[in-house]
Parts: structure tokens; C-alpha cells; sequence
């Protein structure tokens, strides 16, 4: 069986972050809203109606295109995209052809290093959405809702240098992750703000033609996109391996049977006959406009992950963990700033820990935790310097979140300063290794394993109060004389 190789190449849709739609002063939060509440003559394609860009879409746009290593085109042009659909209510979508606002980017993938270019992006308008059921009702034919139509995105077309599954799934963590922190886009995928399109082909590998694609279209979710992609592959081989031929075509996935079906026949450029708007003018990327955004633009991920770890000595799991949401790195680096020298791997630790458990478990971000990060980084100087023990902080750090105190006041309040008297630990010591002979004995024997039941009866005596580092200490002296 000759081996193949998979060649996949994205176009993700990401709607952005804008109050309003992009040519029209309706607004974008129609999501779950009763339909057709957010529309107007312009969104609708009323007679005479004519559109108006939105200038902060063109801004969140081209900062997401510098975010992403692309080229700005001094000049680009709006297209009429023709077609017929129910939730097209213009029968064309405005949207960019041959001359698209940026060019030529790339990203590079946090797993592996690769990078994966990124052919160009282009603004356009979203389409509206059929209704095929209300609730438990199903609808004999479709309803239609508006609210969507000429909300604005930016299509992102990757080159096809992506080579497994695996792959896509890390190149859309990493563009989702770089968007957000440029606030170009939420991408919250259970509202639509991201949905990605897969063109998928085999060819024997060492092979340089490209085969024939299918494209797999619509999925919403990085899951999604990795089985469809890795079903596709073997459904093609299978196909050609069994002397068939691949079909250009548009399939759907189908998640819960686990297979792409066929949908219909692959459109080419040429058949949706774009034409320059003449409703609209060209785009022109103002110099000032793109100096601006290149001086406002953030540390992006990447950098900002190598910074940690060279700097803060942060593990690299630790900083992708951190670093995997702006809001709650700028937490960090806040927390860490407050901390002693030498703190950050337990501010990282209280983090990553304690602080996302609990927001997870409230479905919060980083930005409505109810503790301040100065607090967060006094409690991990507190943990640092001994006063607390381990057990004492995550107990200090459930009463900061009920209560948003000061862990100092807490420490003090809760009785929970941790024990570093020399007279009380050998007294909890001496009653541990009487109360432990045989532990006492092993360890004596060189069984270093058996101090754990030792430190375990000595932070009982205390109430966790001891600190386990001298405990240990004092132990191992006990022990020996």
C-alpha cells in the first residue's frame, strides 16, 4: 500500500469585535435574541438602502493582519459575491476577491515550532441563519432570522502546510489565542464568532502535486476539526487506493456518526462572478491609522511566554498555561509584581491551581475573580517566607475569594501562621516518634520513605501548623540520637 500524505489548508471565519454590523448601525449581540430584532433597511437589502462601512471593523481588522505577520495592501477593494440563499436577503455578499486587505502572514504553532503561512484576509459580511425548528417544534420548510446578516468578519486563509489533525487543532488554539489578545475578536465558538472550513487532499508522499480537494464545511470546534480532518484523509485513501478518483467537492461533518457525507458540488471563483461594489470605495490603509495600531499592538503569546520563562524561570507548561488567556497572564504579572523575589513559581502554582479550579467551576474569566492580584501575590510571598504552610494558603485563598480580604488579615483572623518555634516542633516531634516506633525504626534503617508518616503525625499534632521543612529536619535528629 503506498503511504500518503495529508494536505490541509483552513479558512476560518471570525467575526469581530465590534458593537455594530459592518455597514450598518444595527447591532452584532443578536446571539439568543428574539430574531430578526436586529435589522434595518441596510441589512435587509431594502430598495435604495446603501452601505456604510464601519471604520473600528476596518481597525480591529487590520490589527489582527499585523498580529499575524501580514502584509497591509495600500489599497484594497470590495466584491459583490453572487449567489442565491434564503439568509442572503442582497443575493450577493459583500465581500473581497482579488485585491483583499492583507497578504503574505504567518503563525507559528506553540507545539513543535512549525509555522504555517497564511495566504491572505479579507473583510466581509456574515449571511443570516436558518431556523429548522422552534424549540421542540419542527418547522415544515425554514424560518429565516436576520440578526446575523452583515455582522463582520475577517476570513483568514491559511496556506495548505498543515499536515495532520493534531496540527490544525494547535494552528486554531494558536489564532484564536493571538485575536483575543489583540481584542480583534472573542472567538467564542458556541456564538459563531469562529467557525472554520477544511480543505482537505491526499498525494503519495515525496509527491509535489497537490491532489484533488474536498472542502469540509462549518466546524465549530477544534474537536470537530481534528476528526474531520483525520476521517477525510483515510476516506480519500481508501477512495484511491480502491482505483476511485476524488471529487471536488463540499462535504459536511457529521460528529455524531463520525464521517464526512457529500453536500454538493465545489464552487469555483469563477462561478460566483465577482464584481467591484459600486456602492463602495476602496479601502485605503491610512500610514497614520498603521503606525497607531503598530505602537498599540501587545506582547503577543508567544513572546510574552519566552519572557516568562527566561526571566520569571517559569516551566514552559507553566507559561502556556498562563499565558493561554490575556486577562489572566496581565493577573499573573500583576500578582508576581506584588510577590517577593523569587515568588513567581508560586504565584504560577496558587494560579494555575486554586484560582482557575475555582473559575471553572463558576464559568468566570480572569477579569471577575473576585480576588485582586496584589492579594494573590502577598499570599504567595507568605508561603514563600514560611509563615504559611501549603495547606494553610489554599485555606486562606477560599476565604480571599468569599470575602476579598487581605491574606495578612486572614493569616491572623484564621489562626493559620504557621509554627516555626523550635521548642513546640520538637515537642509535636518527640510525640510523633514515640507514637510511630516502627516508622521510627525504618527510618533510622535508611528507609528515607518512612518520614512521610512522621511529618504526617507531627502536622496532625499541630493542626498543620508546623512548618514541614523544619519538621523534617528535626525528625531525621530525633531519629539519630
Amino acid at each position: 500500500m503506498t503511504k500518503y500524505e495529508m494536505v490541509v489548508g483552513l479558512e476560518v471565519h471570525c467575526q469581530l469585535a465590534t458593537r455594530t454590523k459592518l455597514f450598518c448601525g444595527c447591532g452584532t449581540d443578536g446571539y439568543g435574541e428574539t430574531p430578526n430584532s436586529r435589522i434595518c433597511p441596510v441589512c435587509t437589502a431594502q430598495p435604495g438602502s446603501l452601505p456604510v462601512l464601519n471604520a473600528k471593523a476596518v481597525e480591529l481588522a487590520f490589527r489582527a493582519a499585523l498580529a499575524l505577520e501580514c502584509r497591509l495592501n495600500p489599497v484594497s477593494v470590495f466584491a459583490r459575491k453572487n449567489y442565491f440563499y434564503p439568509d442572503l436577503p442582497k443575493a450577493y455578499q459583500i465581500s473581497q476577491y482579488d485585491k483583499p486587505f492583507s497578504e503574505h502572514g504567518r503563525l507559528r504553532l506553540s507545539e513543535g515550532g512549525k509555522t504555517v503561512g497564511i495566504t491572505r484576509i479579507h473583510l466581509e459580511e456574515d449571511a443570516g441563519k436558518l431556523l429548522h425548528d422552534l424549540g421542540a417544534l419542527k418547522i415544515d420548510g425554514s424560518l429565516v432570522d436576520l440578526n446575523r446578516a452583515g455582522v463582520p468578519l475577517i476570513e483568514i486563509v491559511s496556506e495548505p502546510d498543515i499536515r495532520t489533525g493534531d496540527e490544525a487543532h494547535a494552528y486554531l488554539a494558536a489564532l484564536k489565542e493571538v485575536l483575543q489578545y489583540v481584542g480583534a475578536s472573542r472567538c467564542d465558538m458556541e456564538k459563531g464568532e469562529m467557525r472554520c472550513d477544511a480543505n482537505v487532499s491526499v498525494r503519495p508522499e515525496g509527491a509535489q502535486r497537490f491532489g484533488t480537494r474536498a472542502e469540509i464545511k462549518n466546524l465549530n470546534s477544534f474537536k470537530n476539526v481534528k476528526d474531520a480532518i483525520d476521517h477525510e484523509f483515510h476516506r480519500q485513501v481508501a477512495v484511491v487506493e480502491s482505483g476511485g478518483r476524488v471529487v471536488q467537492e463540499t462535504r459536511l461533518w457529521d460528529a455524531a456518526k463520525g464521517e464526512t457525507r457529500s453536500m454538493r458540488s465545489k464552487e469555483d471563483a469563477h462561478d460566483y462572478r465577482y464584481f467591484p461594489d459600486p456602492d463602495l470605495p476602496p479601502l485605503v490603509a491610512d500610514e497614520s491609522l498603521v503606525a497607531r495600531l503598530k505602537a498599540e499592538m501587545p506582547e503577543l503569546p508567544a513572546a510574552r511566554r519566552a519572557r516568562l520563562t527566561a526571566q520569571l524561570g517559569l516551566t514552559a507548561y507553566d507559561a502556556e498555561v498562563l499565558t493561554g488567556d490575556r486577562a489572566l497572564a496581565d493577573f499573573f504579572e500583576t500578582a508576581a509584581a506584588a510577590a517577593p523575589k523569587g515568588a513567581a513559581k508560586t504565584v504560577a502554582n496558587l494560579l494555575s491551581t486554586e484560582m482557575l479550579a475555582r473559575l471553572n467551576a463558576e464559568s468566570l474569566p480572569p477579569s471577575q475573580a473576585p480576588i485582586a492580584p496584589e492579594h494573590l501575590g502577598r499570599l504567595a510571598g507568605l508561603v514563600v517566607a514560611g509563615t504559611l504552610s501549603s495547606k494553610g494558603a489554599k485555606d486562606v485563598f477560599a476565604r480571599m475569594w468569599q470575602t476579598r480580604k487581605d491574606p495578612v488579615e486572614l493569616v491572623s483572623e484564621l489562626g493559620l501562621a504557621q509554627v516555626s518555634d523550635d521548642g513546640a516542633l520538637r515537642e509535636w516531634v518527640r510525640q510523633a516518634v514515640a507514637s510511630n516506633p516502627k516508622a521510627a525504626a525504618d527510618l533510622k534503617g535508611g528507609k528515607d520513605a518512612a518520614i512521610g508518616s512522621l511529618v504526617g503525625a507531627v502536622m496532625k499534632l499541630s493542626g498543620g501548623k508546623a512548618n514541614p521543612a523544619a519538621v523534617r529536619g528535626l525528625i531525621k535528629e530525633a531519629v539519630q540520637s
